[in-house]
């Protein structure tokens, strides 16, 4: 049962439409609006208000985790109303706890207002397809999306494997098997190596955190699966180092052999405030063509941006700056906010409408 005063703060959130919900020892209750921190009218708490708070939400089971390991990562319903991932942690010794709202009602594409692109990559049969970005850059809800879509339309078994479950599908014409690392499944790493016993067709895997897991991915795309996953990266050439890099020198002519062959598309993602309030997400999309696959398997990574601006009503790819550009002239974000999100600055800077000033 969940103690009056979280209850309180977590509807506040929902009604808000914030983004998070900080609890924090000697500070207020702080939640996240537009990418800005506020605190909420309460007192301040201390830690035992936390965790008055904050252990009825828990079980004994997760308590004990939790006191053993300082660390504990979950997820709950509040009232059929809304998903909370939640994180309880320590800082200075004292209990803290952050909360992100997850909607029950799955998104579509066109809510989100994907790129077109984004129901062309799903009906692959097999390969992998990256959402990267940082946290809270909206991966998550871009993935639910892109699955929503799937069941919507195609008979396919989805495993997901998560840490935690955040988005919980209804069945439609698909089925889902969603597994939760910790109490489903010891780790992303095992979920994969005993999902090509489950007759998957699509698999996603919450993040790619380890080599082990990497690997597991890349065979899974290799053997005739549809792989969707997350790396906290911000561009598609960053994507594919970090992928490669988590190998040994010898096994990274391998990685990339089966990149070029596997790899579907990167969509690099960012979350940018606003004129007037909200956020607009920013996606840079790189597909697969011969010349990328080419590149990857000559390691000449680092001229896969060049590649992405050529022929792009064809390929549907776009870079950040484009889309940026466009939102400018749009009167949709500001200047300082592009700049400020932007991962080529020079490049923007050149293009921007009047310069920056």
């Amino acid at each position: 049962m969940l103690h009056s005063d979280l209850t309180k703060l977590l509807q506040d959130v929902v009604t808000l439409k914030a983004s998070d919900l900080h609890l924090i020892s000697r500070s207020k209750p702080l939640i996240r609006l537009d990418g800005k921190l506020e605190p909420v009218n309460e007192p301040e708490l201390a830690s035992k208000d936390i965790e008055e708070m904050c252990f009825p939400v828990i079980s004994d089971k997760q308590k004990k985790h939790f006191e053993e390991n300082y660390e504990l990562d979950f997820s709950f319903e509040l009232k059929n109303v809304v998903r909370f991932r939640a994180n309880y942690y320590h800082a200075l010794g004292e209990m803290c706890a952050a909360f992100r709202p997850i909607p029950i009602a799955i998104p579509s594409l066109d809510d989100i207002g994907a790129p077109a692109i984004y129901k062309k990559l799903i009906r692959r049969e097999k390969g992998i397809i990256l959402v990267t970005g940082p946290t809270g850059s909206g991966k998550s809800t871009t993935l639910a999306a892109m699955l929503n879509e799937i069941n919507e339309h195609e008979q396919k078994h989805i495993i997901t494997v998560e840490d935690p479950v955040e988005f919980v599908h209804i069945n439609k014409k698909s089925v889902f098997s969603h597994r939760e690392v910790g109490s489903d499944t010891a780790s992303f790493a095992t979920a994969l190596k005993y999902a090509m016993r489950e007759d998957p067709d699509i698999i996603l895997v919450g993040e790619m955190r380890d080599k082990e897991t990497i690997a597991a991915a890349l065979t899974a795309a290799e053997t005739g699966h549809l792989v969707f996953a997350t790396l906290h990266t911000n561009s598609a050439p960053s994507t594919i180092n970090r992928i490669i890099d988590v190998f040994t020198g010898e096994e990274q002519p391998q990685v990339r052999s089966m990149l070029s062959s596997s790899l579907v598309a990167v969509i690099s993602q960012s979350l940018l405030p606003k004129i007037g309030g909200g956020r607009i997400a920013v996606s840079e999309i790189m597909t697969m063509n011969h010349a990328i696959a080419n590149l990857i398997r000559e390691e000449k990574v680092h001229q896969i941006y060049s590649q992405m601006q050529l022929g792009q009503e064809e390929t549907g790819m776009q870079t950040q700056t484009q889309i940026l550009i466009s939102l400018i002239k749009q009167k949709i974000i500001s200047k300082d906010i592009a700049l400020q999100f932007s991962n080529k600055q020079d490049e923007l800077l050149k293009l921007m409408p009047g310069g920056f000033y």
